[in-house]
């Protein structure tokens, strides 16, 4: 079954304050997964996103979110794209976590004249050839943060790595990526299924191999199950892991605890950024949520911020939609991460950093950042992009 939420109760209440106003609200379709074991990276896209509303509105413009859960399925997040275009109208979209349900979506909504901010997928076919001027994306291409991640293995001595990840875009762009910036062997290779419980074999052939390191990538639920499962196998005090950060986020930490302590991990975005709107997200999400933040919940609020310095340079219009892109390209907002900028493929030129599992002062793991990976890194892909 479909869970649909128009809107957070805070900003039902903050669009009620707009009464007298002529024109309606702009809609905000978002389609996001949020049920079963990856629910919670879709919940927390859409209460970052949630979070840079202000009174209702973005940029000073009113706007209403509408949501839908497309339960991971690419057929279901498609039928909900083309029910918010037919019944709504709705020309501004955003949400969708997963590569193979944003592969069977985005291409509709911009072929209908409607603008997509991803917040998370952005596999590598949509960076290059198939890239669209009114497809952007605030988190990275899908190879890049992997990229970190294979540098960063470089930059730590690794000579030999054995490498998994699902066998889906995302999941073969990882792959890709590490590849492309780890400087050493390649012990094996191994694509698991998106619906995986049991890695006892994969572990098998972890612990054959006898690499002196293990990339994995596995967001969500996946991930926690796969560390448990390293883990209690013994490998995780055999053979160190280097993992970028879908496979090390706030949730992820919190349930597998004291295992991941001495993890490395690469990221465009910590907690302990020192920043001025990461210190304005941070208060805001601990004052809101009892819960860890992820860096999905942080894309969901650059996202938002992103519509909302296009909706502020229009005034709220999109009837000049050349006007609403040019406003988006600019990339006119404060990110949480620091410096930030669109390519010319309409995807981030950003840094990435390497973070560590570490003991905080309350004696629970923590994310700590302790250097730079990366500098202003585009992706692989922008020079195929002809717009």
């Amino acid at each position: 079954m479909n869970v649909r939420t128009t809107l957070l109760a805070a900003s039902i209440a903050a669009f009620a304050t707009f009464p007298a106003m002529a024109a309606d609200p702009v809609k905000i379709g978002m389609i996001t997964t949020l049920s079963g074991p990856a629910g919670y990276l879709g919940q927390d896209i859409r209460d970052g996103f949630m979070l840079a509303l202000e009174e209702g509105k973005l940029g000073g413009v009113p706007v209403e979110l509408v949501v839908e859960d497309d339960g991971l399925k690419p057929g279901q997040g498609k039928q909900i794209a083309e029910r918010f275009m037919g019944e709504q109208g709705i020309k501004l979209f955003t949400g969708i976590v997963f590569s193979n349900v944003a592969g069977a979506t985005v291409p509709d909504i911009v072929d209908n004249d409607a603008f997509y901010v991803s917040p998370n997928a952005a596999p590598s076919n949509m960076a290059g050839k198939e890239c669209n001027p009114n497809y952007f994306v605030v988190s990275w291409q899908n190879d890049s943060l992997h990229e970190s991640a294979g540098q960063n293995a470089t930059n730590l001595g690794y000579k030999k790595a054995f490498v998994l990840a699902p066998n889906y875009q995302a999941g073969k762009d990882a792959i890709a990526g590490f590849k492309r910036y780890f400087k050493g062997e390649i012990a094996g290779e191994i694509y698991t299924r998106l619906d995986q419980t049991d890695f006892a074999a994969e572990l098998a052939q972890v612990r054959a191999a006898k690499p002196d390191v293990v990339f994995q990538f596995h967001p969500g639920g996946l991930g926690i199950t796969f560390l448990r499962q390293y883990e209690q196998s013994g490998l995780m005090k055999e053979i160190p892991m280097v993992v970028a950060e879908p496979s090390m986020d706030g949730v992820t930490l919190a349930a597998v605890g004291d295992a991941a302590i001495g993890l490395n991990v690469t990221s465009h975005w910590n907690a302990d950024f020192d920043n001025a709107a990461n210190k304005k997200f941070m208060d805001a999400w601990n004052k809101a949520y009892d819960r860890p933040v992820t860096y999905y919940a942080s894309q969901g609020y650059d996202a938002a911020l992103a519509y909302a310095s296009a909706l502020k340079a229009t005034g709220g219009s999109l009837d000049d939609a050349d006007a609403f892109r040019d406003a988006l390209r600019k990339a006119d907002f404060e990110s949480v991460r620091g410096k930030f900028a669109f390519g010319p493929n309409q995807h981030p030129v950003q840094n990435w950093y390497a973070l560590k599992v570490e003991k905080g002062d309350d004696g629970k793991p923590m994310l700590k950042t302790v250097g730079e990976v990366l500098k202003d890194h585009g992706d692989a892909y922008a020079a195929e992009c002809k717009m």
